[in-house]
């Protein structure tokens, strides 16, 4: 694990007090006005495209904050606690659409997008799945097929962050045949562009301030200037990305959990019954332990994996089990912590309910817990 110098303790200290001190001071009080109305605060990632937080990872040359993955999940982390919906979007810019083009874009692609996501004057978006294909990303339907010097993309994906909102996509479509993972191309589309459009905003259960919507294709014309890397080599490069994308989750899950381990403890010592405040009950005191059991361990395993991820190595196992294991502990806290309110855990008038709603995704997203089991047994086989 990465051991800090330090002054580089004393720096990941002052990052995690701006970012917790900018979710009391921005984000706490819109918290359920947002979520009931489902808004997206585009301002929000304004302000903090201000403070670096939006350019998380990108070098300095291009715009960007120039940190590594400590600083990133500790910034994910602080906002989650106050804010799933936030943290998520926060996240979705940094780890997928910024991160693509920082990782696999040419020095022209670099310079001419990542200054604008990394300051957040443009909100990026990342597509990969579609209605017919969720977890099978090998079978999608978009295309894109070579007209001259540009590519016409007919199709749509779904579940897209900032399907609406967002200024730019990266988009994996179809170039070759159906399931092979060399027939499919990561393509940047801008906003603007003819047959480019966002659909209608899902109603979710949670994550309701945090843009999800279609986006779809119709004709519409990029130049190949606009491909990121080679043709065919879109599917290898998600994967790639999704490596670094679960960390983003498992941060994610981690701030879910810790903001809704927090609330439970703070009822737990003002609520009393039989002449005793209930955090004083074993059968409490035993949930809030686990709790924080379970959230110590699984911030060890996302900070392990942001370490080799900041050195270069390969974390597919890593970040998978991350990933799996925090999402799902974190939809155990959240279980526990409704619990622990009891009846005020069913009203809006707590903050454990919205937690509740909002940590789920945590197991879909990004890959479904079923898919990070998987990813990590054929990981085990590898080495056998």
């Amino acid at each position: 694990m990465r051991h800090l110098t330090a002054s580089k303790s004393s720096e990941l200290d002052f990052i995690k007090e701006s970012a917790r001190d900018f979710a009391k001071k921005h984000i706490l009080p819109n918290v359920m006005e947002w979520d009931e109305a489902q808004h997206f605060p585009v301002d929000i990632f304004k302000k903090m495209g201000e403070l670096g937080f939006m350019g998380v990872l990108v070098p300095e040359a291009y715009g960007g904050s120039a940190m590594g993955y400590a600083e990133y999940i500790t910034i994910i982390d602080e906002i989650s606690q106050v804010c799933g919906s936030i943290g998520l979007s926060v996240a979705a810019h940094n780890s997928l659409c910024t991160q693509h083009i920082a990782q696999f874009g040419n020095e022209d692609q670099k310079s001419k997008w990542l200054p604008k996501l990394a300051n957040a004057d443009w909100i990026g978006a990342w597509g990969l799945t579609e209605t017919g294909t969720g977890s099978d990303a090998g079978g999608m339907n978009t295309t894109a097929v070579k007209d001259g010097n540009d590519w016409v993309l007919n199709g749509s994906k779904n579940f897209i962050t900032h399907a609406i909102s967002g200024d730019i996509a990266v988009v994996i479509v179809r170039t070759g045949e159906k399931g092979d993972s060399h027939g499919m191309t990561a393509f940047v589309v801008e906003k603007g562009t003819p047959g480019f459009t966002g659909g209608k905003k899902e109603n979710k259960l949670g994550m309701r301030a945090s843009e999800t919507a279609c986006l779809f294709f119709d004709n519409c014309r990029v130049p190949e200037s606009n491909i990121l890397g080679e043709v065919g080599e879109g599917f290898v490069q998600s994967m790639k990305i999704l490596d670094g994308g679960r960390i983003s989750i498992a941060a994610l899950s981690l701030g879910i959990a810790k903001g809704a381990t927090n609330a439970a403890i703070k009822y737990s010592h003002e609520r009393e019954q039989f002449g005793k405040k209930i955090a004083d009950f074993q059968a409490i005191g035993f949930k809030l332990a686990d709790m924080e059991t379970e959230i110590y361990a699984a911030e060890l395993m996302i900070r392990h994996c942001g370490s080799l991820k900041d050195q270069g190595l390969k974390v597919t196992k890593e970040s998978a089990m991350a990933k799996y294991y925090a999402s799902e502990m974190a939809v155990r806290a959240c279980t526990e912590g409704i619990q622990i309110h009891g009846g005020y855990g069913f009203t809006k008038d707590y903050p454990a309910e919205k937690y509740f709603r909002d940590v789920k995704l945590c197991t879909i997203g990004e890959g479904t817990s079923e898919i990070q089991k998987l990813v990590i047994s054929r990981e085990i086989s590898k080495n056998i």
